[in-house]
C-alpha cells in the first residue's frame, strides 16, 4: 500500500500524519503546540513530531520572512504576517509604486503582511542585518534546509510576478534587492497553508473554503492559464494550472481567545444587543488592507453585557467575510474548515446568517494537513477520494434580514473611521 507522510506547520502548532493513496489517515495524528518566533525552536518541534521520518508533502504558513547568513543561520526571528512594524514602509511603497498594478501582477497588496514592506523595514531599521544577509527565505525554506522554494510559497511573498512566474523586477529594483539573494524557484513539495486548506477540504470551482484558525480566510480554487487577481483580494499559486483567490481577516480564533480572556463571557448575549463591532484588533487585511485599522465598537449602554460584546464581535467577523464574499460572486457553496470555527456551532450559525447561504461543515478535521497529503499523492499520479462533508447549517430568514441591516451599520462605521464619509 502506498502512503505519504504529510506535515502542516501552522502559526501556533505543528501536525503530521500518514495517509494512504485515497488520502485517508492510516495512523494517529502527531501534534505539538508552540508559541513565539524562534525558527530553530519550531524546527526542533517539527523534528520531534516527524520522529525521524521525512515528510512527503508540506503545508506551511505563508508570508514569513527570515534573513540568513552565509552559513544558512538565522539573523532574524521569523517575521510573520502578524508583525506589522513595517506599516510605515508599506505606506511609503504605496506612494512610490502603483499599488493596484503591483497587486494585479503579484496577487498581493503592499501591506506589512508581505515581503516588500518587511524587507524595506529591515533595510531601514537593521541595515547591518539587511546588508549582511546572504539570502532571504520563508520559514518553510529554512525548515527544508535548501535555498529553493515552490511557486506556491513564493506567490505568498508578494514578490512573485504571477504572469512570468519569476521574481518581480519592479519590486526588486525599488527595494534595491538582487534576485540572487532570494530562494531559487523549483518544483518542491511544499505549499502555502491556505492552498492546502482548499485542496484538503475539496473546495474547488464554485465551492469556497471558509477557514477560521488563528486568523481567517474565504478562498476559491480554480484553473487558469492567465492569473488575473481581482482588487481587494489575494491570489496564490497552487501549481502550473491552478490558483487560489480570496480574502483574509486578521481576527479569527485569536479574537475568540481574546474575548474569553478579557471578558470571560462564556455565553452569547441578546440578538438585539444594538452593538456594531469592527473586528480589526489585529489590523485590516481584506478588503481595505489598512494595517493602521483598529477595532471599534459603538452602541454601548449600561445594559450591555459581556455576552452581548461576544456576540457582536463574532457577528463583526462574519460581516467581514460577507464583504469578501461579495467580491467572489461565483461562490455557490461554502464549506467551513479550521479549529477556530468547526467546534463552535453558534458561530457557524452566525456565519450562515451573515453570508445568507448554507454552510457545510467539513468532515476533514485537519484540512491543511490532508491538503498536503493530497498534493503529494497527485504528484505520484494518484487521484484521492473526495473530501467528506458533514452537517449543513442553513441560514435563518430572521437572521438574514437582521444581519443585512447590521452589515450596513458596520459598513457606515467602517467608512467613517476610514475618513470616507
Amino acid at each position: 500500500m502506498t502512503s505519504v507522510l504529510a506535515l502542516d506547520v501552522g502559526s501556533s502548532s505543528v501536525r503530521a500524519q500518514r495517509f494512504d493513496e485515497r488520502a485517508e489517515p492510516v495512523d494517529e495524528l502527531r501534534r505539538a503546540e508552540y508559541g513565539g518566533d524562534d525558527p530553530d525552536e519550531i524546527v526542533r518541534l517539527v523534528r520531534d513530531v516527524l520522529d525521524g521520518d521525512e515528510a512527503d508533502g508540506i503545508s506551511c504558513f505563508g508570508q514569513s520572512l527570515l534573513a540568513l547568513d552565509a552559513r544558512g543561520r538565522p539573523l532574524t526571528p521569523v517575521l510573520g504576517w502578524r508583525d506589522v512594524r513595517s506599516a510605515p514602509q508599506a505606506k511609503r511603497l504605496r506612494g512610490r509604486l502603483d499599488a493596484a498594478e503591483v497587486q494585479a501582477r503579484t496577487g498581493q497588496h503592499l501591506h506589512p503582511s508581505y515581503w516588500p514592506a518587511k524587507l524595506e523595514w529591515l533595510a531601514e531599521s537593521e541595515p547591518d542585518v539587511f546588508r549582511g544577509a546572504a539570502r532571504f527565505v520563508s520559514f518553510a525554506d529554512y525548515l527544508r534546509g535548501e535555498p529553493a522554494t515552490s511557486m506556491s510559497m513564493a506567490s505568498g511573498t508578494g514578490l512573485l510576478d504571477l504572469g512570468t512566474r519569476d521574481w518581480d523586477e519592479e519590486l526588486l529594483d525599488c527595494l534595491e534587492l538582487d534576485a540572487g539573494r532570494l530562494p531559487q524557484l523549483a518544483d518542491v513539495p511544499v505549499w502555502i497553508d491556505g492552498v492546502c486548506a482548499n485542496v484538503g477540504a475539496g473546495c474547488f470551482g464554485t465551492r469556497a473554503a471558509l477557514s477560521v484558525g488563528t486568523s481567517g480566510a474565504l478562498r476559491v480554487l480554480s484553473e487558469t492559464d492567465l492569473p488575473r487577481p481581482r482588487p481587494g483580494l489575494f491570489m496564490y499559486l497552487v501549481d502550473d494550472r491552478r490558483v487560489v483567490e480570496g480574502g483574509a481577516v486578521s481576527d479569527g480564533g485569536n479574537l475568540r481567545v481574546w474575548l474569553d480572556e478579557t471578558l470571560a463571557a462564556g455565553d452569547l448575549g441578546r440578538d438585539d444587543h444594538g452593538l456594531t463591532f469592527l473586528p480589526f484588533l489585529g489590523g485590516e487585511r481584506s478588503t481595505g488592507w489598512d494595517p493602521d485599522a483598529t477595532g471599534a465598537v459603538t452602541g454601548l449602554t449600561f445594559a450591555t453585557t459581556p455576552g452581548d460584546l461576544r456576540r457582536a464581535a463574532l457577528e463583526g467577523v462574519a460581516f467581514r467575510f460577507a464583504a469578501i464574499a461579495e467580491l467572489l460572486p461565483e461562490i455557490e457553496e461554502v464549506v467551513a474548515t479550521g479549529r477556530g470555527i468547526l467546534h463552535d456551532p453558534a458561530w457557524l450559525q452566525i456565519m450562515a446568517d451573515a453570508l445568507a447561504r448554507p454552510i457545510a461543515v467539513s468532515g476533514v478535521e485537519e484540512a491543511s494537513l490532508r491538503g498536503a497529503a493530497v498534493s503529494a499523492l497527485e504528484r505520484l499520479g494518484y487521484e484521492p477520494v473526495a473530501a467528506p462533508v458533514g452537517a449543513v447549517i442553513q441560514p435563518r430568514r430572521k437572521g438574514v434580514d437582521a444581519y443585512r441591516s447590521a452589515r450596513e451599520r458596520q459598513q457606515r462605521l467602517y467608512e467613517v473611521l476610514r475618513g470616507e464619509d
